[in-house]
């Protein structure tokens, strides 16, 4: 029978410090957190190694004296609250008393304070959760952490870090909504001995969201301020032309505190509802005041949830207010008067009698843009076309005599996708071209069977089977773009594009510094020219940002399947018949040329008895 005994201290101590600490951003939000607490108007933090060997952290704030430096290390022990009463009207983003205990116990701390009274500061060292040293020195007034070997002491912890540079990238995260938070603070980020990030203090929001986000998204954004029955609502929304594939972009605040709150989040998309298209999240920047006593902020270690008393008025209150924001305001887009870039492959040749056209039909949308559309949004096709001509026929195929002997009924058989071998450089040359229909189905008839061949899906596979074969040749042709595309990206866009950057320049992508945030792209992949423009150059990096490193692979591949998807001739493009024939015969050389990379077929069949069937000639 195991017997029960209590922990010792330093047991208790790493397994608190687990709840608190499970990072090194973890670490830099709690010290931030403390000296925004303790008045600062200036913070600096400088990490290296992405904060697992060294985090320093200076503020301008009151600092500790030095009878009280002892006594903040002790788990539970905190300034910012008396009694449980407190708990109702907590307004500090500290108040639990665990962080310093907790990031004592699993690294090597100094620290160095003073205050304003104080003729002198002090010097305090801890490591592991043993006190080391306390001594005088001189100092500023304010307070400086430096927190050495996180996870030393515990090496099972340390293993599960990620990379330097991904650990990097979580903080630079987190440092630009912890500046979003308070433009009343002057905060600057020094990684690996560079400036990264240094704002003003200057109370403006704005400047901040243009040093973050660059030129382009603070140059589309709407202003909104609202009184709701429990909330007041500030900050700036941005325009539907700039989303995201994710929730990145999504910054809101609730009493100057960075939560994540899915009440938030959906409140905040409803409110876009009908601007935005699906599967895409909108731009915000929301500071939300709400009286203390309606949060309930003691929910986890970390402070990152919370719990609401009225959850129906804050989703209500942030829902209109966004939506009230964006109705009737002048939302069109601006577009150049630019030639529109030449879609088709190299293979295919250019449209030969489009401008003699008597009339267009309009484009039925591709089953991946309708996913995105707006539900209530009426079908954009409305005409029929169909064209036939005895000139499309390339052999003469031998017709049936009128009369045929009454056949015998065929036994069912089980048919397999590749029994039939209709799709082969042998069957080619069998092919008769009927015709094409609603200007996205080729006819053809094969012997006893009918095809229909989907342009879209068909163009799709070519140009996805093309990239990844020279892909892994290590022969992806390049086109130069002039002028360039020029990105403007985060801090974690950055780290990510650093790291994934031999990838880029393998598919094609040649992407350099062009000064600030903002990446100059000079070459895309030939076959994505005109495709690869900014927002699906930043959707990829952010899949990247969000996938592990062994997945990157697979990331990249369904993204080239969704850029062939953009860069394929679409359903209501008339080609010629020469242009058909390229692009079929181009399907025929690949190994899998039933299905589109999304897993659409390129081609169905219907054999002649069935349609004899259909019109009752047998029965």
């Amino acid at each position: 029978m195991p017997k029960i005994t209590v922990l010792d201290q330093d047991t208790i101590n790493q397994i608190a410090a687990g709840e608190v600490i499970d990072r090194p951003s973890s670490v830099v939000k709690e010290l931030m957190e403390n000296a925004i607490d303790a008045g600062a108007t200036a913070v600096t933090v400088e990490i290296k190694d992405g904060g697992i060997s060294f985090i320093r952290i200076t503020d301008n704030g009151c600092g500790i004296e030095k009878e009280q430096i002892p006594t903040a290390f002790l788990r539970h022990s905190t300034s910012k609250i008396r009694s449980v009463e407190d708990l109702l009207t907590v307004s500090s983003l500290g108040f639990r008393g665990e962080a310093l205990s907790s990031i004592a116990s699993v690294s090597q701390v100094e620290l160095i304070t003073k205050t304003a009274e104080a003729l002198t500061g002090s010097r305090y060292q801890i490591h592991g959760g043993k006190e080391i040293l306390l001594e005088e020195i001189g100092a500023p007034d304010g307070t400086t952490f430096l927190v050495r070997n996180l996870f030393y002491n515990t090496p099972a912890r340390k293993k599960f870090l990620k990379t330097a540079q991904t650990e990097g990238a979580y903080i630079s995260s987190l440092i630009e909504r912890m500046a979003l938070s308070r433009p009343d603070v002057s905060i600057r980020f020094i990684q690996n001995n560079q400036s990264r990030i240094h704002t003003s203090g200057n109370h403006n929001l704005k400047d901040l969201i243009y040093m973050i986000y660059g030129r382009e998204i603070a140059g589309n954004l709407l202003p909104v301020e609202a009184v709701k029955e429990a909330v007041k609502i500030s900050g700036f929304l941005g325009k539907p032309l700039i989303s995201r594939g994710n929730r990145t972009y999504e910054n809101y605040f609730i009493n100057g505190r960075y939560i994540k709150s899915n009440l938030i989040n959906k409140a905040i998309e409803d409110g876009y509802h009908s601007y935005m298209m699906q599967h895409k999240y909108p731009f915000v920047v929301l500071n939300l005041e709400i009286e203390p006593e309606f949060l309930d902020v003691n929910v986890h270690p970390s402070k990152m949830e919370l719990r609401f008393r009225n959850p129906e008025e804050i989703y209500d209150s942030v829902c209109r207010a966004v939506h009230d924001t964006l109705a009737g305001k002048e939302l069109i887009r601006k577009v150049s008067l630019d030639a529109e870039p030449q879609k088709d492959s190299p293979q295919i040749s250019a449209k030969e009698n489009a401008d003699t056209k008597k009339h267009t039909v309009q484009r039925a949308p591709e089953p991946f843009e309708v996913r995105r559309m707006i539900k209530d949004r009426e079908p954009l096709w409305n005409q029929e076309k169909v064209r036939e001509s005895a000139a499309y026929a390339k052999i003469p195929v031998k017709q049936p005599e009128s009369k045929t002997e009454p056949s015998e009924p065929e036994a069912p058989k089980q048919l397999e996708l590749f029994e039939e071998k209709l799709l082969t450089k042998e069957a080619r040359d069998e092919y008769r071209f009927i015709g094409q229909l609603f200007d996205t189905y080729w006819l053809i008839q094969y012997r006893d069977e009918f095809l229909i061949i989907d342009q879209h899906a068909a163009h799709e596979k070519i140009l996805y089977e093309r990239m990844v074969r020279q892909l892994a040749e290590k022969k992806v042709l390049a086109q130069m773009v002039n002028p360039p595309i020029i990105l403007t990206l985060n801090l974690r866009e950055e780290e990510v594009l650093k790291s994934h950057k031999e990838r880029f320049l393998a598919l094609g992508f040649e992407i350099e510094p062009f000064g600030g945030r903002e990446y100059a792209v000079y070459s895309v992949p030939s076959n994505l020219y005109g495709i690869a423009q900014t927002d699906i150059l930043t959707e990829l990096l952010d899949s990247l940002a969000e996938e592990l490193e062994q997945e990157s692979e697979q990331v990249i591949l369904e993204k080239l399947a969704s850029m062939s998807c953009k860069a394929a001739v679409k359903g209501g493009d008339s080609l010629s018949v020469k242009e058909a024939e390229a692009l079929i015969d181009e399907l025929l050389t690949l190994e899998n040329p039933y299905a589109c990379p999304h897993g659409r077929p390129t081609v169905i069949s219907m054999s002649r008895r069935e349609l004899e069937k259909k019109f009752k000639r047998i029965v």
